[in-house]
């Protein structure tokens, strides 16, 4: 039997990515974490409204049903950009049609550990870099998933 997981792909060492698709460039923003958790997606919400929230426009973010988007630790980070920032959280198991970063995440698993263990997470960090720089030179639409 074959199995498949980021886990094993690694060789348990873990890296995670938090990442926001801008809809109209199909720019992807990231930031590479060793840990990915509510205080970290918080930060990324300021991240992200550093670069945006001049605009004078509203930030929608568009998410999964993870328990780190919906946790109660996010409510003071929602109030403080209330009025400029707003996320959704889709219905489970709805698929990468209703939110494009989805099949991005696909995409760039297999691209960073098809055949590929790395013995440090220094290794693991260096590829995943790399494939989201190649990524900044080819919008997400043309990626096929």
């Amino acid at each position: 039997m074959r199995h498949r997981s980021w886990s094993r792909v690694t060789s348990g060492v873990l890296l995670s990515v938090i990442g926001a698709v801008q809809y109209g460039t199909a720019k992807v923003f990231y930031k590479v974490v060793p840990h990915f958790d509510t205080e970290g997606f918080r930060q990324y919400i300021h991240q992200v409204m550093a670069i945006f929230g001049h605009t004078g426009k509203e930030v929608v973010m568009v998410a999964d049903r993870s328990g780190i988007h919906r946790a109660h630790k996010l409510a003071s980070t929602l109030t403080h950009w209330h009025e400029r920032f707003r996320l959704y959280v889709l219905p489970a198991r709805c698929g990468h049609h209703l939110n494009p970063i989805e099949g991005f995440w696909r995409v760039l698993k297999d691209r960073i550990g098809a055949g590929r263990c790395f013995p440090d997470l220094h290794q693991l960090y260096q590829r995943t870099r790399r494939v989201l720089m190649a990524h900044q030179e080819r919008p997400i639409y043309e990626f096929h998933w």
